[in-house]
């Protein structure tokens, strides 16, 4: 490059060339395919030995760029050599000459003299030097030098660059040429490059080089590494094999079985388990791949882990059952006191089984709050039959491969959890609880409720397939019992295959014979007492089950009786006693004050105040429902974190009473001149439902009319718009949640009388049940008011009426 080819005059304005995949750099010469329109305008209108302005556009996807779509930093450059190609493109040879700047697009001034390709108004950049200050430039002879020796190293680590090049670049002087050309030849991106070609101080652009440089030589020097290793490793593995071949001669001589011996002793489980005739042309299969593969083979282990899978899977072992009625019927009251419905289907479910012979196992849900003993039952039930249990948490589950298994092409596959189930149980027919079924949850990684739809189908999982097995397996000889919270969480098509039992909780006798019977006992032995030394009497249990707990359960009961043996353990370990007898009064100094009392009375002290029955997934509750007004426009203000069902519930109770108001002698501005706002306490638990119809109006009619509801009175039932009354469920669990409350009478639908018979009868006989069929008769329970039938009329019949009568 001659001094005479570095000098030129840069003009005000030049045509401009934009390059889709490439940078220019100065005084660096490239071959240029031109065919966009504009493009080829741009090289046509100075022609060869011309000058324009090559720019690399911003976006390689558009097609015609206009100034603005191009990069600010260009190169000035000179066009050497012009080639028409038959298709009409150009391919055209530029020489970059100096840098330049973009400033603007010149515009034509009369559209007849427009172009028909880009012309912008350029400027020169300053590299920051000068010629002859060259020598003078210590830092920049520096960075000369280390740039030089970093290239003579990438040289070195490259196979494919020649050592030539090392001659080349140390021949070179002028620092601008030569961070230009490093930059041009590096393994950079379009955004990279044009980076340091903005960079117009000669001082910055080779120290960018530089940085650029440095990252260059690691990652060479990391690859250089990897090939090393891998070279190494290559030879480890040889001498590992060679290794191996005579640890195999040694181990022949000694008698130690090797891979062969071990693929017969795998041979020998697969003739043994008695698997299905589909599974043992796979093992077979698997065995043959097996024997001819390598033990070093990655795919060696896989295929063992996968036979040994298969042969611990019970295919053909089952345990006898117990059909021995009696001792059933003596093993399910042994465990658990009460729960008829259940002991009940269990002994149907061994009866036919005894007559049968044979029977395809039953899907049982247990369905209820917690702490009744759904869990538990699993165990008894399955000792009631002398089979293996085995418990499966499903709360959480939320890819369907925990179920089904995963491929076996996936690292770390494994069978589902029920194969698993039944490699620990080693029977094909235990009791498989699949505990909480109701918190399966769903993503993108599938749906566990569906993937249960083919376990516990009787018609359809005697040929169950688990995808790492990939055989069919039968489990129709399987009993799955299914434990909920709330049933309305578990998908319609999986309650279809359910058969549904509902455990609602216990009354105040249940839980004090089981607290007598089993929870005293079993505490006693967990804190290290002797029976002779802990007594707690029958008024100390009820004040814990009343006054310490309240719950449909006996979990919360457990911990309270084990807060009370904890505190006796602790008396008698300071031997301050030998023996002690908890009484009533003495639960305040062991366990600390009451947790609950019993405050209807005191909360229903005012009119506006009702006391209604709600279901809970844990249970039955009761729940008061407040009403207050002001003077304001009729407006009714619902509060309570209540869903839709319950505001139109309340909506319905105010029209029903507006359309009262003239029987009930409600004045005609009650609802014009004041503002109606009704609450739900415990405002942070979200309520929903039709059940506190009734109760909603009878708490506005008790305001309105100022009238106090009888504090011993609990109600629950949906409205209509005419008033008629209608039934809900729920009703044992909301009448045990009635009687802890210290409720004594119920007002509910008529219709929901047959549900009573679920209710045990020493508890039905301390209550007073009030069956209604219109909102007429729950005002007359509730606030003894008699209401008359008032018929409801159209407008356009009440006016004839009054204008027959003027006549």
């Amino acid at each position: 490059m001659t001094d005479k080819e570095k000098t030129h005059e840069i003009p005000e304005h030049a045509p401009i060339l934009p390059l889709r995949n490439a940078v220019l750099f100065p005084l660096m010469k490239m071959p240029v395919s031109v065919g966009r329109k504009k493009s080829v305008a741009s090289v046509l209108s100075v022609g060869e030995g011309g000058h324009l302005v090559v720019v690399t556009q911003k976006e390689k996807e558009i097609d015609e760029p206009s100034f603005s779509d191009l990069f600010e930093t260009g190169v000035y450059s000179k066009i050497e050599k012009i080639q028409k190609m038959n298709d009409g493109t150009l391919t055209v040879l530029v020489q970059g000459l100096s840098r330049v700047k973009l400033l603007k697009e010149k515009l034509p001034a009369d559209e007849k003299e427009a172009p028909n390709h880009i012309v912008g108004h350029i400027e020169k950049i300053d590299p920051g030097f000068k010629k002859e200050e060259l020598k003078d430039k210590v830092q920049i002879s520096a960075l000369v030098k280390n740039i030089k020796q970093l290239g003579r190293r990438i040289i070195s680590l490259s196979p494919s660059i020649p050592d030539e090049a090392a001659i080349f670049v140390e021949s070179i002087t002028d620092p601008d040429y030569l961070a230009d050309l490093i930059a041009t030849y590096m393994s950079l991106n379009e955004n990279e490059k044009q980076d340091i070609l903005a960079i117009g101080d000669v001082t910055k652009r080779l120290e960018k080089v530089t940085h650029l440089l440095n990252k260059e030589i690691d990652i060479l020097e990391l690859s250089k590494k990897i090939q090393g290793d891998i070279k190494d490793e290559v030879v480890k593995n040889q001498r590992e094999y060679y290794l191996r071949e005579q640890l195999k001669a040694i181990q022949k001589e000694l008698g130690i079985k090797d891979d062969e011996d071990e693929v017969e002793e795998l041979r020998k489980k697969v003739d043994e388990c008695k698997m299905s005739e589909e599974a043992l042309k796979v093992a077979n299969k698997e065995l043959d791949r097996l024997s001819r593969m390598s033990p070093n083979s990655a795919e060696h282990s896989v295929i063992r882990t996968y036979l040994e899978t298969l042969v611990e899977v019970p295919w053909s072992k089952s345990t006898p059952d117990n059909l021995s009625i009696e001792k059933a019927e003596e093993v399910l009251d042994e465990d658990h006191y009460g729960l008829d419905k259940v002991k009940k289907r269990i002994i149907e479910f061994i009866s036919v089984l005894k007559l049968k012979g044979d029977l395809k196992g039953p899907i049982l849900c247990l369905a209820g709050p917690p702490g009744v003993g759904k869990t538990s039952l699993g165990r008894s039930i399955s000792k009631a039959l002398g089979r293996e249990y085995v418990r499966v948490a499903m709360g959480g589950v939320r890819d369907d491969a925990e179920i089904r298994g995963h491929r076996r092409t996936y690292v770390g596959a494994m069978p589902g959890r029920i194969i698993q189930a039944l490699k620990r149980a080693k029977t094909n027919n235990p009791v498989i609880l699949l505990d909480e079924v109701d918190k399966l949850a769903s993503d993108a990684r599938g749906d566990p409720a569906s993937a249960l739809l083919e376990v516990l189908d009787p018609e359809q999982n005697n040929g169950f397939v688990d995808h790492y097995l990939d055989v069919a397996f039968d489990l129709s000889k399987v009993m799955f019992v299914c434990t909920a919270n709330n049933v309305e969480n578990i998908p319609w098509a999986l309650q279809d295959r359910l058969e549904m039992i509902n455990i609602p909780g216990y009354t105040e006798e249940e839980k004090l014979k089981i607290a007598q019977k089993y929870l005293v006992k079993d505490q006693t032995e967990v804190h290290g007492l002797k029976a002779e030394q802990l007594t707690i009497t029958e008024k100390a249990l009820r004040k814990l089950i009343n006054n310490y707990t309240r719950e449909a359960g006996v979990r919360n009961l457990k911990r309270e009786i084990a807060s009370v043996c904890r505190g006796v353990a602790r008396k008698i370990a300071k031997k301050e006693v030998e023996t002690f007898e908890v009484e009533d009064t003495k639960l305040h100094d062991l366990i600390g004050q009451e947790r609950h009392q019993m405050d209807v009375a005191e909360r229903m002290s005012k009119p506006g105040i009702a006391t209604g029955l709600a279901w809970t997934p844990v249970g039955g509750d009761i729940l008061f429902i407040e009403a207050t007004r002001f003077k304001g426009k009729g407006e009714l203000k619902l509060t309570g974190k209540l869903g839709e069902v319950m505001r139109e519930s309340a909506l319905a109770a105010k029209s029903w009473i507006k359309s009262y108001s003239a029987a009930l002698e409600i004045p005609d501005n009650a609802f014009t001149d004041y503002d109606y706002h009704i609450h739900f306490p415990s405002g942070a638990i979200p309520k929903d439902g039709p059940s506190a119809g009734i109760t909603i109006l009878t708490a506005l009619c008790s305001l309105i009319l100022g009238k106090n509801v009888d504090p011993k009175i609990a109600m629950t039932g949906e409205i209509t718009l005419r008033g008629t009354v209608l039934p809900v469920g729920g009703i044992k669990e909301k009448v045990l949640a009635a009687k802890r409350a210290g409720i004594t009478k119920i007002i509910m639908c008529h219709k929901n009388e047959k549900d009573l018979e679920d209710i045990p009868s020493d508890l039905r006989d301390t209550l007073s049940f009030h069956f209604v069929k219109e909102m007429t008769d729950v005002l007359k329970i509730a606030l003894d008011i008699n209401v008359k039938y008032v018929p409801h009329m159209t407008l356009d019949n009440t006016k004839a009426s009054q204008s027959k009568t003027k006549a």
